[in-house]
């Protein structure tokens, strides 16, 4: 019998194959953003346009740091994948209301890729709220995919400060690399 993916999945994939063209040493991510059922926006982690990348220098600047990940993000050479997305869409005069943004993410460790649940920086979140994004679907490390309302981000941060949400980027790498 022959099948399809459903859209969730169509898109999630798209979004793995936008990531592997990421240039950063300790991740791979992918986003692409969706409205009325067509893609409208895509994006990867990577240097901003016409700068030289980690591959090209040799070297990730927060690594060599040793800077957390999840943290410090002024000192990283590349724009993360949803914020390249978001841009993109503006550059091509497209509208995010009422979007739905897909996310994908591997760390990578040794030279190899894992996955790792896909979750935006409190800075992306921030874009992406601003954006007027609708909803965010991650794949987590799993292969399942979560979905996120992004209006509850909003509510959850008018009853509490940002630091204070249950996921955090970085945070569970974080803690596998304290082992």
């Amino acid at each position: 019998m022959l099948s399809r993916p459903s859209k969730i999945d169509y898109y999630m994939n798209i979004a793995g194959e936008v990531a592997g063209r990421s240039t950063c040493y300790r991740a791979k991510h992918g986003a692409i953003i969706v409205r009325d059922d067509q893609i409208i926006s895509t994006g990867y982690l990577g240097s901003p346009r016409k700068t030289k990348d980690c591959w090209e220098r040799g070297n990730c600047l927060r690594e060599l740091m040793k800077v957390p990940h999840g943290q410090r993000y002024e000192l990283c050479r590349s724009v993360h994948a949803e914020q390249n997305a978001i841009i993109n869409a503006a550059r091509a005069g497209a509208s995010l209301l009422g979007s739905t943004m897909y996310l994908y993410s591997t760390v990578i460790r040794d030279g190899q890729e894992k996955p790792q649940n896909a979750y935006p920086c409190f800075i992306c979140k921030k874009m992406i709220i601003n954006a007027g994004i609708e909803k965010l679907v991650g794949r987590q490390a799993d292969g399942s995919l979560k979905t996120y309302e992004i209006s509850d981000w909003v509510k959850d941060w008018q009853d509490q400060d940002m630091f204070d949400d249950t996921e955090q980027y970085g945070a569970a790498i974080n803690a596998e690399q304290s082992k």
